[in-house]
């Protein structure tokens, strides 16, 4: 099994349960190095002064939180280990919500809890089944690498998972990001009624498998392909954006190409 990266106790109401935090995701990404061109010489990266050019040893660093333009506050880890939260090993579920209210931008990482003792294994699966069979959703803090972390607890195929949440003030107002929103009332029911009716033509039951980062394993080829001295191939670039004029003629082509062809297949369940 994972060795897990947080243990510590989860706790719902008087109920304490042994638990292990474990990542639920693995990421598959080649791992690349950087060499100087033309050599096989690794590059190293170390930690210099920007006035004098000397390399600096880790125990002389300090942080610095800029508090206007060119102005920092240096902090020392002590200082920071003060008003840290602390070494909780406390994940208390303190409320329940409807996981369908929680929007997806709030999740950030994914992990199993992971019942750490035999005698924890009963009130997990107990735990496990309440959440199952009523849709909730656990909301809790705990500590974890001297953060404290927002989480949410659910129950997935027949274990409990904990992803990471960003806090509220964490997420962005759309307003920050668009000069103004793309408006829908530009459009004529017709139109919207056609894009509609596009999207329920495709419209298939979720299957993860079925989906591969195309991208990671062109990368893989390449690397392969290079290994052994094969020609390598580049992909054509992608297409330009639809003109607002053409809109619907798109639209009916794409439905009609989908009528001509069918659903490949796959049904909504």
């Amino acid at each position: 099994m994972a060795r897990p990266m947080w243990t510590g106790t989860l706790s719902f109401g008087l109920v304490n349960v042994s638990v292990g935090l474990v990542p639920a995701t693995v990421n598959r990404n080649p791992t690349f190095h950087q060499f100087q061109r033309g050599t096989t010489d690794r590059i190293r990266y170390v930690r210099v002064n920007e006035r004098t050019g000397e390399e600096v040893p880790y125990r002389d660093i300090v942080k610095g939180a800029e508090v206007a333009e060119g102005q920092y506050v240096l902090l020392e880890d002590e200082e920071l280990d003060a008003v840290a939260p602390g070494r909780s090993h406390l994940l208390e579920l303190k409320e329940f919500v409807d996981g369908d209210e929680i929007e997806p931008i709030h999740y950030a990482k994914a992990y199993y809890l992971v019942p750490s003792t035999s005698s924890a294994a009963t009130a997990y699966a107990l735990l496990c089944a309440a959440l199952s069979r009523t849709g909730r959703v656990g909301i809790c803090t705990f500590v974890m690498n001297g953060r404290q972390e927002l989480g949410a607890v659910r129950s997935q195929n027949g274990a409990l998972t904990l992803e990471t949440m960003r806090y509220a003030d964490e997420i962005r107002d759309p307003a920050e990001v668009f000069e103004e929103l793309p408006d829908a009332g530009d459009f004529t029911e017709r139109e919207i009624s056609t894009a509609a009716r596009l999207v329920e033509t495709m419209t298939v039951p979720w299957r993860p498998e079925e989906h591969v980062d195309e991208h990671r394993v062109r990368i893989e080829e390449l690397i392969e392909a290079k290994r052994t001295g094969r020609e390598t191939i580049t992909h054509e670039a992608p297409p330009s954006d639809t003109r607002t004029a053409d809109l619907m003629d798109a639209l009916r082509a794409s439905l009609e190409g989908r009528d001509a062809h069918g659903d490949d297949g796959r049904k909504a369940g």
